[in-house]
C-alpha cells in the first residue's frame, strides 16, 4: 500500500511541475491560448491532489485492510468485554 501511495503522490508531483513549466514557458513566449493554460494549471492545483486522495481512499476499500482491522477491534472489545463475566449473555 505504500508503494503504491508513493507512486501516485509522485506521479502527481510530476504532472504538476509539467503543468505549471508549460504554462510558464506560454507566457513568457506569449501565446494566445496563455490565460486557457494559466486557468487550467489553476483547477489542475487542486483537481490532480483530490483525484489522487480519492484513489488511495478506493485502494484502501478495495484491500480489505480497513475491514480486517475493525474485525480484530470489534473482536478484540468483545473479549475484554466478556472476561471474567459469564458468556451466556446474561448479567
Amino acid at each position: 500500500m505504500q508503494k503504491f501511495k508513493r507512486i501516485f503522490a509522485l506521479a502527481g508531483a510530476i504532472c504538476l511541475i509539467a503543468l505549471y513549466a508549460v504554462t510558464l514557458l506560454l507566457a513568457v513566449f506569449g501565446n494566445e491560448g496563455t490565460k486557457d493554460w494559466l486557468m487550467a494549471s489553476s483547477v489542475m492545483t487542486v483537481l490532480i491532489p483530490v483525484l489522487l486522495y480519492a484513489m488511495s481512499l478506493i485502494a484502501r476499500v478495495f484491500s480489505g485492510k480497513n475491514q480486517e482491522d475493525a474485525y480484530r477491534k470489534a473482536e478484540h472489545q468483545m473479549e475484554e468485554e466478556t472476561d471474567g463475566k459469564p458468556k451466556s449473555g446474561l448479567h
